[in-house]
């Protein structure tokens, strides 16, 4: 049996794909532990009660975000041979988001997150993927990232706050509006 641990990190380094090392708090490492975190939210909503369908997108999500993490942990110059994001993936994105809007009443205020405990953690969800998303801008200045990932993690972000409030109206729970206008 492999072991988990392998001491190699104990001086605050970690190993990247392909070969290398960095400091645990490079900007690598940071953004894709924050992929890892917003995969772990949406593998909490996954364990909760879904309306049909919407564990089959979040577990789409979670691979894609499986690979989005791969790719960044990645030095430039080794070939993943992966292409991650493509026009029709941040397109589909679209048509789901197009797809729960059409089953929501529209929003005339602002909503408070929260709902039932997988709405809850989806829109926690949204909030995480916006702030990948700003960790991949930043990653941009100094490493290659693909203009297309930074475009599907805005939409991945608008579909996870489409889905909870899918999934709060389906659970029958009423989502409280801010008195902010």
């Amino acid at each position: 049996m492999t072991r988990i641990y392998t001491r190699t990190g104990d001086k605050g380094t970690t190993g990247l794909v392909g070969g290398g090392r960095v400091p645990k708090d490079s900007p690598v490492i940071e953004t894709g532990g924050d992929i890892d975190e917003l995969s772990s939210l949406i593998g909490v909503a996954r364990s909760m009660p879904l309306p049909d369908g919407a564990d089959m997108i979040l577990h789409a999500v979670q691979e894609r975000l499986l690979l989005i993490g791969i790719v960044i942990a990645t030095p430039e110059g080794v070939n993943t041979q992966i292409t991650i994001i493509r026009g029709e993936d941040i397109m589909k994105l679209e048509e789901q988001i197009d797809a729960l809007q059409s089953k929501l009443p529209p929003l005339d205020r602002f909503i408070l997150p929260g709902g039932s405990p997988a709405g809850a953690h989806l829109h926690l969800a949204r909030a995480v993927a916006r702030r990948v998303e700003r960790r991949c801008i930043a990653l941009s200045r100094t490493c290659a990232v693909a203009p297309e990932l930074i475009r599907w993690l805005n939409r991945l972000s608008d579909m996870l706050f489409a889905l909870a409030r899918f999934v709060n109206l389906k659970q029958s729970v009423i989502e409280e509006s801010s008195d902010v206008s």
